[in-house]
């Protein structure tokens, strides 16, 4: 990848009280608009087959303005709205080009609490953000500095189920430059009892037969999780008890889910930085949820999360990631002569190839012929 790219840094940060109710505010006018324009878009399409654009939603939303029952929309800035109505614009042209499903409406409970905001709804100055409608900056935690001169073109404020609040501030980042070419390349496969199988063993990374451990932060925390949940479920609904338990619920998660994206970004950066093609399995991991009896382990191995991360690294640093065919038969090959066992069944780890007679470690030998298939379709 040439030139600068665009690099987002999330930082948290403590709001006011005032900032926080405004924030709240904004939160909810965001999911109504949204959610009234989805309804208003998939009304005009059932009944009159028309696909409506973001210029007439936008025009919906002036009208909702001047309305008595919309009117509260007034008090919160008019950019976290139209942005969300891009948003939905988005949704809707990756539904008509099928590259996903139908956009659906947001929960108060269960959907991501969002506002964007763009260049004119946002002060940057002397170091310090400050949003539209507020008299002050941002309480903002800088745990790592932002890149020399600069300037942010998106802010996005978030607060998650366990009650954080978080500034995600979009700028274009000079320091990503593609790294020195080396000779190395790497296959990798996805497991469960080792979370990668590496094609040749990699030191700080994977073990000596190339194998990197599962950490399994979700079966770490199961205990202390099902208790805490045991205790939501006992408590009345919409007391304050039970808000105070879901909290702590939704701390554990956020718990679990920071302590592996961590360790999958670290992961990723060092599969990256020491090799100039890393090649991986193209897996349909929607549809591997639905094994009942593996969901759970599927989950917390997070193999789309780190195949994101893999590839926008890989763009970011000059390095090539190449997916290969799921349906590559890549545990019943041969990586030496090639020869397919068709009787290899799934509880078998270790084989004798019984053309050759080389002897396979079943993770390994998968992760050597990916690496083979996907240079192969260079």
């Amino acid at each position: 990848m040439g030139g600068v790219v665009k690099r987002a840094y999330k930082y948290r940060f403590y709001p006011s009280v005032e900032q926080a109710g405004q924030l709240n505010r904004t939160f909810g006018c965001v999911r109504k608009v949204y959610n009234r324009a989805l309804e208003a878009r998939t009304r005009a399409w059932v009944v009159d087959r028309q696909r409506t654009t973001y210029v007439q939603s936008s025009g919906w939303l002036t009208e909702w303005k001047r309305t008595q029952e919309l009117a509260f929309l007034n008090e919160v800035s008019s950019v976290p709205l139209q942005q969300t109505l891009r948003h939905l614009q988005a949704g809707f042209a990756a539904f008509w080009d099928k590259r996903a499903r139908y956009p659906r409406f947001k929960s108060k409970r269960k959907s991501r609490a969002s506002a964007e905001y763009t260049r004119s709804a946002f002060r940057w100055r002397d170091g310090q953000l400050t949003l539209a409608k507020m008299n002050g900056p941002l309480n903002i935690v800088w745990s790592r500095p932002l890149p020399e001169g600069a300037q942010p073109s998106t802010v996005t404020v978030s607060r998650d189920a366990a009650g954080r609040w978080f500034v995600s501030i979009l700028v274009e980042d000079p320091t990503v430059k593609p790294l020195p070419s080396v000779d190395a390349e790497v296959g990798v496969d996805a497991g469960i009892t080792s979370l990668l199988t590496l094609s040749r063993p990699i030191p700080g990374i994977s073990d000596e037969e190339g194998k990197v451990a599962n950490p399994r932060y979700g079966q770490a925390d199961r205990r202390k999780l099902a208790k805490a949940q045991r205790d939501l479920a006992r408590k009345q609904k919409d007391s304050n008890n039970r808000a105070k338990t879901r909290l702590t619920v939704a701390r554990i998660h956020a718990r679990i889910a920071d302590r592996r994206r961590d360790h999958l970004h670290k992961l990723t950066t060092r599969l990256v930085r020491e090799n100039q093609t890393v090649v991986i399995e193209d897996l349909s991991v929607r549809n591997m949820l639905r094994n009942r009896r593996l969901a759970r382990v599927i989950s917390d191995a997070a193999w789309s999360q780190f195949r994101a991360m893999l590839e926008y690294k890989a763009a970011w640093y000059g390095r090539e990631g190449i997916p290969v065919d799921r349906w590559l038969p890549s545990s019943k090959t041969c990586s030496v002569c090639g020869r397919i066992n068709t009787t290899l069944t799934l509880n078998v780890r270790t084989w004798t190839c019984p053309g050759c007679g080389a002897g396979h470690d079943r993770d390994i030998n998968a992760a050597k012929n990916i690496l083979a298939a996907g240079l192969a379709e260079r």
